[in-house]
């Protein structure tokens, strides 16, 4: 069976590269499904706020801690776990006029007739005609396509520009000023406020725009490796940006020191070797320890919460009728998403649940880190009186992983959760097809996947260049939206965490580069291959991720998309993570 579905060695490379961008620059489509861009409103801390579960027989009224919940909180809360522990849920359904809103959820996109616009194939940067304004679009058929300036035009004029706001006008500045062709017109940028001047902009935007548009021209000259005009720009860039100032300038800041790193490696002045010195963090293993600004990030950004408590929700209604539950966990950090999860079997009255056993996969260094989520997930798991069983396999190299690991017992129903797992395997894709392959073995119910839906990982450097920009961009506007008060864990984010993979995906090649997120356009491909078929999302999911959202203060940034069955998430407008769930044929 494991041999019926190998065949050749995938690309990931190769796939993306050739759906390329799903984006539209400067257009955004018109009569945007009012799922499109979901509203939501209210403040309420996001760590203690009342999320809830759908269980067969609510509650008529909000949400009761049953007598075992009351018992457990009462008790010392953990030092470093309790404000990701506690987290509490409104016991509740989906009220009529949301089910009203969101008749059918699929399809999202209305097949229409596409209206021609105009395109500037400007070289390596060809791409920037292809990034979208709002959401990247996720449906390549079926566009009514208009002019940005045609789009709340207004609204730009008495607002402070977002990050994407200014990264788009300098997109458009650039693009327009680089065209060789004098035959070629820009009839929207004619009208556009912002088209040919700096008119209407304030002082620190004008500065902000013509500072990205030196960093786009500094990156086009690498990419033709006219380093020494490149380095002539990249000094500008550098003389005003900085670590602390408007977002854009902290952006341009880490692109230039990246673009930097690559010109000293292009140019032999340093190594690889060299450059890696100097990087003692790993990020993915920072990420599996709990520190605060692990913390900060869950508590600040909703997109974190929202896939969180939808992957659990998916997971309860797959395995809604068993009594014997396993769950297989590909990257459990620090577990937070099983004490929700236990939270919400333990109100199951229905079917009581009779075992939680969880299994996590552990390959690297960090085995410690399993160990002591696993004496944590059992004292919960003893504080509500759900029987549970908590396993590791752990193997020196996941090409080692085998079906005989795990325990499996065939009255329990399988879950498979892999939360941003498998985009670090995509460089070993032999391990990653060895993953898979394990998996398909030991049938589970559903495998539930949440990744960065993001393209990191093509072969040409400028368009890399480009969707890292345009991705960041959105995180840094986010951070600096959802985490004002909190400045200190802000530049730690931005200068350990972010820093680390922007340099990764500008200034390294090969091996060395290992930030490769892929889209969920890829990743479908790649599943085909082992015969996993993409289940739909139910109402009830989506319907957390409205709970989830609306316990943040800005949570109507967040907006939600679909790619297919896959549940896409992003902070106006650009995508950040994709959650799809799959099952086995």
């Amino acid at each position: 069976m494991e041999d019926l579905y190998h065949v050749s060695e995938f690309s990931f490379s190769a796939v993306e590269d050739n759906f390329g961008s799903s984006n539209d620059i400067f257009w955004a489509i018109e009569g945007l499904n009012e799922v499109k861009k979901v509203q939501f409103s209210g403040a309420v801390d996001p760590l203690h706020s009342d999320f809830g579960f759908f269980p067969d027989d609510p509650p008529e009224e909000g949400y009761l801690l049953s007598t075992n919940q009351q018992k457990y909180h009462q008790q010392q809360s953990y030092h470093d776990y309790g404000q990701l522990d506690n987290l509490q849920f409104d016991m509740v359904s989906p009220p009529l006029q949301f089910d009203a809103r969101y008749p059918t959820m699929f399809p999202l996109c209305v097949p229409t007739k596409d209206q021609p616009h105009s395109t500037t194939p400007l070289a390596s940067l060809e791409i920037l005609n292809s990034y979208g304004t709002g959401f990247k679009r996720l449906c390549n058929e079926g566009k009514t396509l208009q002019p940005v300036d045609d789009l709340a035009v207004n609204e730009v004029i008495w607002r402070k520009l977002s990050t994407e706001d200014v990264m788009r006008i300098a997109g458009t500045r650039f693009i327009q000023s680089s065209s060789s062709s004098e035959s070629e017109s820009f009839p929207f940028l004619e009208t556009h406020p912002f088209g040919f001047s700096f008119s209407g902009l304030s002082n620190e935007e004008t500065e902000d725009v013509a500072l990205t548009e030196s960093l786009l021209a500094s990156a086009e000259k690498v990419d033709h490796q006219q380093f020494e005009r490149a380095s002539k720009l990249l000094s500008h860039c550098e003389s005003l940006s900085s670590e602390t100032g408007s977002p854009i300038k902290r952006i341009v800041h880490y692109f230039a020191e990246a673009l930097r790193q690559r010109i000293d490696r292009e140019t032999g002045r340093v190594s690889s070797k060299d450059l890696q010195k100097g990087q003692s963090l790993d990020p993915e293993v920072a990420a599996k320890e709990l520190n605060p600004t692990i913390v900060a990030i869950y508590e600040g950004l909703p997109f974190f919460q929202i896939a969180l408590f939808n992957s659990v929700q998916t997971i309860i209604e797959d395995v809604a009728k068993a009594k014997k539950i396993h769950i297989i966990d590909l990257e459990i950090r620090k577990g937070g998403q099983w004490t929700i999860l236990m939270q919400a079997l333990e109100s199951r009255h229905e079917c009581p649940i009779e075992l939680l056993k969880i299994t996590a996969i552990e390959s690297g260094t960090t085995k410690h880190i399993v160990e002591d989520t696993g004496k944590r997930l059992k004292d919960f798991a003893q504080g509500l009186n759900i029987s549970f069983s908590f396993n590791i396999v752990m193997v020196s190299d996941l090409l080692h992983l085998g079906e005989d690991l795990f325990e499996i017992d065939p009255e329990e129903a399988i879950a498979v959760y892999s939360q941003y797992a498998l985009r670090t395997k995509i460089q070993q894709s032999d391990q990653l097809e060895t993953i898979m392959r394990v998996i398909r073995t030991l049938s589970p119910k559903v495998m539930v996947v949440a990744e960065i839906e993001a393209n990191h990982n093509s072969t040409s450097f400028v368009n890399r260049f480009i969707e890292a920009l345009f991705f960041f961009c959105a995180f840094f506007d986010c951070l600096e939206t959802c985490m004002k008060g909190d400045e200190k864990n802000r530049v730690i984010i931005e200068s350990l965490y972010f820093s680390h993979g922007i340099r990764n995906i500008v200034a390294e090649e090969g091996a060395e580069r290992k930030t490769r997120n892929v889209k969920i356009d890829v990743w479908r491909a790649f599943f085909s291959r082992f015969g996993m078929v993409e289940k739909k999302l139910s109402t009830l999911s989506l319907y957390q991720g409205d709970l989830v959202a609306k316990r943040f203060p800005w949570g109507s940034f967040c907006t939600f998309d679909k790619n297919g069955y896959c549940l896409v998430i992003g902070w106006k407008g650009t995508p950040i993570n994709s959650l799809s769930v799959w099952k086995f044929l």
